[in-house]
């Protein structure tokens, strides 16, 4: 299992026998003897689950519960002794997935442990559900926006540059009249794939309206940008297509890219990248536009309603 768990506790012999139990059934540990190790754990790897002792010198462990639960992305097991003195609900306020009493019964800890674990992938599918778009299996448009704002604050922070491609598949529309809106939705499934495949790690890609796409770069430049730009073009526009009652061929695709400016306004950001993409349209379509000076976005808008 590639699943680790944290155990957080002053007690030198109940962290080994616990990490013992624990790494018998095949999830990975890693042990703390307080709050601050526990934290610098945190910050040097990924945990799904701290189980943490309540009683221990300096920060207790339901300080320690808040911290985590406003700061990572893990679920929290909290264990105590003294259960005159803490409450479940205490505990929960917390933020806390479970409360457990010691001393510890090893049977009863693991299956918690499992069924805080069941539940918290059962939310994350849930969630991922909710922002990912069906067909294209990209993310969808809300998220977009979400994930956008989050790494505009980011790149405020950290100084990285940020960049930001938008593309639209050329003459869709007259793809589907020709071909159906069933063999429209297997390009757009097929295009869903391509992008995703294209992307780096630190890259996300996201469905942003009917055939438009959009792919967020985060500590990117323009030129790094293109150069996955041109990636994502050529794994579309290579892929050969049979539609149903009709001959091979293929799709081509308009793209915009630019990068984040300092100080804008997000809704500027996303406008320069469109026009970006909609110069593509102008001059010809399946190429790429780089917008990375704001004066360089206005084209004009003669036939900016055609079907492009």
């Amino acid at each position: 299992m590639d699943t680790q768990i944290l155990i957080v506790d002053d007690d030198d012999t109940i962290r080994y026998l616990m990490k013992e139990f624990i790494e018998t059934v095949g999830y990975k540990t890693v042990t703390a003897a307080n709050a601050d190790e526990a934290l610098q754990a945190l910050e040097a790897e990924k945990f799904e689950v701290i189980i943490t002792d309540i009683m221990m010198p300096g920060m207790d462990g339901l300080e320690l519960t808040e911290v985590i639960k406003g700061r990572y992305d893990a679920e929290v097991i909290v264990m105590t002794g003294y259960s005159g003195d803490y409450s479940y609900e205490e505990a929960i306020d917390k933020g806390a997935s479970d409360f457990v009493f010691k001393p510890i019964r090893f049977e009863e800890l693991l299956l918690r442990l499992r069924r805080v674990l069941r539940e918290r992938h059962l939310k994350k599918e849930l969630q991922n559900l909710a922002i990912t778009d069906g067909l294209t299996k990209l993310y969808n448009s809300r998220h977009f926006y979400n994930e956008l704002e989050l790494e505009v604050e980011r790149s405020h922070r950290y100084h990285h540059p940020l960049s930001l491609v938008i593309l639209d598949i050329d003459l869709f529309k007259q793809y589907n009249d020709r071909y159906g809106h069933l063999e429209g939705d297997k390009v757009l499934s097929k295009l869903g794939k391509a992008i995703r495949q294209s992307l780096r790690k630190t890259d996300s890609g996201y469905r942003y309206g009917g055939e438009e796409f959009t792919v967020i770069l985060p500590e990117t430049v323009c030129d790094e940008a293109e150069n996955v730009a041109e990636r994502i073009k050529e794994a579309i526009e290579t892929k050969i297509l049979y539609p149903e009652g009709g001959e091979s061929t293929h799709i081509t695709v308009s793209i915009g890219v630019t990068q984040y400016l300092p100080g804008e306004k997000l809704t500027d950001f996303v406008k320069r990248a469109d026009k970006a993409m909609f110069s593509s349209k102008q001059q010809g379509r399946s190429r790429i536009t780089v917008f990375a000076d704001p004066s360089l976005s206005q084209p004009s808008q003669e036939n900016e309603n055609a079907d492009l």
